[in-house]
């Protein structure tokens, strides 16, 4: 007579697949708010970034030009003739960056040097200047801005509001300085 061997069943019971389950879901509840959150923190970040470094571009071309660069708000940034304007004190919509090689202090794409475009914000983020710096901020050769004692300010923010937003201030000299939740508003 032969012995029946007996085989052990490997798995999970329901009970096992359930409580892991249940385990799954609620670490997932925990993680997905931070995670957006680390997200909105980076868009806004970036867009901080891209306007610091146009910025910072701005006075070392300024510099090395010998003339005045500018950064001007614009309208519609991907226009074949894009022209600087656009809602006061707004931002958002994009900048241009060049070089007034002509001194009319008037973007004009066949006597102006056009060095970097900045694109529009994310539809969630508003990027918006203090009365100082409404049109534009220029830089001299020296590397100082147009805004004599003055302080240009901008505020990024978000659809969070002001209190999770970044704010750069240019002083006079030209030197961008950021600051967390901006002093101003973030609403045109």
């Amino acid at each position: 007579m032969m012995k029946q061997q007996k085989h052990n069943e490997m798995g999970f019971t329901l009970v096992e697949l359930i409580v892991t389950m249940a385990i799954a879901a609620i670490i997932l509840t925990q993680a997905v708010p931070s995670f957006s959150t680390m997200i909105s923190n980076n868009r806004l970040t970036t867009q901080t970034n891209d306007l610091v470094a146009d910025i910072n571009l701005a006075r070392s071309e300024a510099i090395k030009r010998g003339l005045r660069v500018i950064l001007c708000r614009t309208a519609n940034p991907n226009a074949v003739a894009a022209t600087c304007g656009g809602t006061a004190n707004t931002w958002s919509t994009g900048w241009l960056l060049y070089a007034d090689d002509d001194g009319s202090g008037v973007f004009e794409s066949a006597n102006d040097t056009l060095i970097r475009i900045g694109h529009p914000a994310q539809s969630t983020i508003t990027v918006m200047t203090n009365a100082t710096s409404n049109n534009n901020l220029e830089y001299n050769p020296d590397g100082t801005t147009n805004e004599g004692g003055n302080t240009a300010i901008f505020a990024i923010c978000d659809d969070r509001g002001t209190a999770n937003g970044l704010q750069i201030n240019v002083n006079g000299m030209g030197r961008p300085r950021l600051i967390s939740a901006p002093l101003g508003t973030c609403t045109p």
